[in-house]
Order: C-alpha cells, then structure tokens, then sequence
C-alpha cells in the first residue's frame, strides 16, 4: 500500500547538503527515505511528518526570500519514550547538542542540531517520565 503524501504533516527545512541531511535523519533519528532527488531535495518520513530536505537548487529554497535562508529558532518536535536512552545513543555519535536537558511540568527535553543548524528538539512526556530518570 503507497502512502499519499497528503497524509502526513510536511515541515520544510532548508539545508545546505541535502544527502548530509538524509543521512542524519535516517542514520539517527529514525526517519526513512521517501523522495530522493539529490543535490537538490529529498524528503523522509517518521510517522505522520515528512520533512522536506531543500538544498539551495530545490524550487523551496529558491522561492525563499534572501533574509529568511538561514535555519531559524522554530523546530521540529520528536517525542521520544526514553530520553535518557536517546541521549546516550546519539553522545556516541558526533551529534551536536545545542541544549542542556531541561524538565519541566509538561516533560523533558534536549535540543540538538541537524547538520544545516536546525533545531530539533527531543522530548520525553511526563507521563513516560519514571520516578528513576527524574
């Protein structure tokens, strides 16, 4: 069965190595390829969000305007079910955090960058939240 691309949330993030972001999001945080037209554009999904990977040659990237090209302080938001897990899986990686681990009422949380400079922010609900990783 093909999944329409209408059924998922897309967010697009404008890159500056389209095929280093495939790689990223799929060698760490669990997305898989859909779309693969490199250098220019890619897109991947996990779950219900396809992310659109454009490069500077894709038509997103060349319909932005010239002062909103460089990754903003917006982010895509995982929700994960052991943070601490994820946290220690991608130290042994060259991920760069951009984040110490924050808690708070709602949850907890870290934030990382792909390798463009886009946030992505990791995040542990309370409810999944045990009285040992507090």
């Amino acid at each position: 069965m093909t999944t329409s691309i209408t059924e998922y949330a897309s967010v697009r993030y404008l890159v500056d190595d389209v095929q280093a972001a495939v790689d990223f999001y799929t060698g760490h945080l669990g997305f898989t390829l859909h779309t693969n037209a490199v250098p220019a554009f890619a897109d991947v999904i996990r779950g219900p969000l396809r992310l659109l990977l454009s490069g500077p040659a894709s038509s997103g990237a060349r319909a932005t305007p010239a002062d909103a090209t460089g990754p903003g302080a917006n982010r895509i938001h995982l929700v994960v079910a052991d943070l601490d897990a994820e946290i220690e899986r991608l130290r042994t990686t060259d991920i760069e955090f951009r984040s110490d681990l924050v808690s708070g009422p709602g949850g907890r949380q870290i934030l990382l960058t792909d390798p463009a400079g886009n946030l992505i922010e990791l995040f542990q609900p309370a409810t999944a939240v045990t009285s040992t990783s507090r």
